[in-house]
């Protein structure tokens, strides 16, 4: 994160590496994400914001915007370039919660803590009632909830932590059970996402 090259990857118990896009996350923001920026609506919440691309449109775009990461270093290279990050996890307090127009789930964020609906369920108590999350499914439908560790690609890894990936259909089932609807879903540049609205 602090240099913004790889390679890094999660790896799994079962030895498998799921790799982590470092290059794109420190790029700017793509016309993918662009497809997602321009459904954002007021103040908007980066939950897992990283190296804060997204955060830096926004901001650029005229949106009040907070991104929000356990990363020192990816909170510090989200400041540098501009943004406004907070260095936290998500089931910490937050500011302003239950007033945040929009959240994030992005590069597989949806997979933080491990849990889906636990994660839908916080999500659900940040933004204001009836707000809109915007999340990032599996570009291949997957449900699967595992323990992780970073892999630097040498052999040097960290903690195991819980982690979790979902493809579409499965997000889409989390969230009705976790009070959300679906307002719409799309692709692009082989990218899936999904657009919630809370019921509450």
């Amino acid at each position: 994160m602090r240099t913004g090259r790889g390679p890094l990857f999660l790896r799994r118990a079962d030895g498998r590496l799921l790799p982590l896009e470092i290059e794109r996350w420190c790029a700017e923001a793509v016309p993918a994400d662009l497809t997602v920026l321009e459904r954002c609506q007021g103040p908007v919440i980066d939950l897992g914001c990283g190296p804060g691309r997204l955060v830096v449109a926004l901001a650029e775009r005229g949106h009040p915007v907070l991104g929000v990461d356990i990363s020192r270093a990816a909170v510090t290279r989200t400041r540098r370039a501009g943004g406004t990050a907070l260095c936290r996890s998500v089931f910490e307090p937050l500011p302003s919660e239950g007033r945040w127009g929009t959240a994030l789930l992005l590069d597989g964020n949806i997979g933080i803590g491990g849990d889906p609906r636990a994660l839908l369920h916080r999500v659900a108590r940040i933004v204001t009632p009836g707000g809109l999350l915007l999340a990032e499914a599996t570009a291949t439908e997957a449900d699967e909830r595992l323990l992780v560790r970073v892999d630097d690609g040498h052999g040097r890894t960290g903690p195991a932590f819980p982690w979790a990936r979902v493809g579409a259909s499965a997000l889409t089932r989390h969230a009705r059970a976790a009070g959300w609807h679906t307002a719409e879903q799309w692709t692009a540049a082989g990218r899936a996402f999904v657009g919630l609205r809370h019921c509450g």
